[in-house]
């Protein structure tokens, strides 16, 4: 059964207070005329206690940020978020329900990520109680359940993005974190609204291989840093080896066949692309040109 959040019924407490002290005083000038008069006025003065002990006990303090949930006799009688000094119906059990913002830290799990790695993963969900209602009667529990929910989302989540992707502009966990924490907070959010609660971020805070392909993971993405490194210097070799070849013969400086400027780009490409130091060999003419 889902209930409707709603404002209990609650007095001033200042003037209830003033009221607690008038029936003290009447509790007392009761008292004092039964002695001296009459012993019947005892009863009123025995009523006029149990009035002043509900007055006192309907005394309740909200602080900032906090609220109460008044249940009366086994049925919802209202919720308190305002906070201030208040009276209230003193036979009403009052539960506290935090309104504060909270953080909880997942843990660890593995998990498969959409590649059938092992992965291990973790978040961090920071939430807050807006329904008092949903919170406390709707959930057993609404931090265990909050708690269970984060787990079962960030499963999940895992299961439809590779660790890295493979492939040029394809989404992965580690490729486009805040889509990822956007999805993962947006999935909270469906699962906790039957809970009263609001998800203010989801964020993943740890992300790594499995231990046992974790080393295997690591030589693979250093092989593909490799290749893409090796790819820009070729294409940037290419780009400086056209470009002198074209200024050769735009200048005039020196008129080359087909032969030697397969040479020249050739012995060019080495000098830029070799990862150690290139030692050129000077020619100084042929003797017996």
């Amino acid at each position: 059964m889902n209930h409707q959040e709603r404002e209990a019924f609650k007095l001033n407490g200042f003037i209830m207070l003033l009221v607690a002290l008038l029936v003290l005083v009447l509790m007392g000038i009761t008292i004092w005329l039964a002695y001296v008069t009459t012993p019947v006025l005892f009863v009123l003065s025995v009523l006029l206690f149990l009035v002043e002990l509900l007055i006192l006990i309907g005394f309740v303090m909200i602080q900032p940020n906090d609220s109460r949930v008044l249940t009366f006799f086994g049925k919802y009688a209202g919720s308190i978020k305002e906070n201030g000094f208040y009276w209230v119906n003193p036979l009403a059990v009052r539960e506290k329900v935090s309104l504060k913002i909270n953080n909880f830290n997942s843990e660890i799990i593995k998990v498969n990520d959409a590649d059938g790695n092992p992965i291990l993963i973790a978040a961090v969900v920071v939430w807050r109680v807006v329904d008092t209602t949903k919170a406390l009667f709707d959930v057993d529990d609404y931090e265990e359940f909050i708690e269970i929910q984060s787990e079962t989302a960030i499963r999940s989540l895992a299961s439809k993005y590779p660790y890295d992707s493979n492939k040029d502009q394809s989404p992965s966990l580690r490729s486009v974190p805040e889509v990822v924490a956007e999805e993962l907070r947006k999935e909270l959010q469906e699962r906790m609204d039957q809970a009263g609660v609001e998800i203010l971020e989801a964020r993943i805070n740890h992300l790594a291989y499995a231990p046992e392909i974790a080393q295997a993971m690591l030589r693979r993405q250093q092989a593909r840093a490799v290749i893409m490194a090796r790819k820009q210097i070729v294409e940037g070799a290419m780009g400086m080896v056209e470009m002198a070849l074209q200024r050769l013969e735009d200048n005039g400086v020196v008129q080359l066949d087909e032969e030697r400027k397969a040479a020249m780009a050739n012995n060019l490409l080495v000098a830029l692309v070799s990862e150690s130091e290139t030692h050129p060999v000077l020619n100084t003419g042929s003797l017996y040109s």
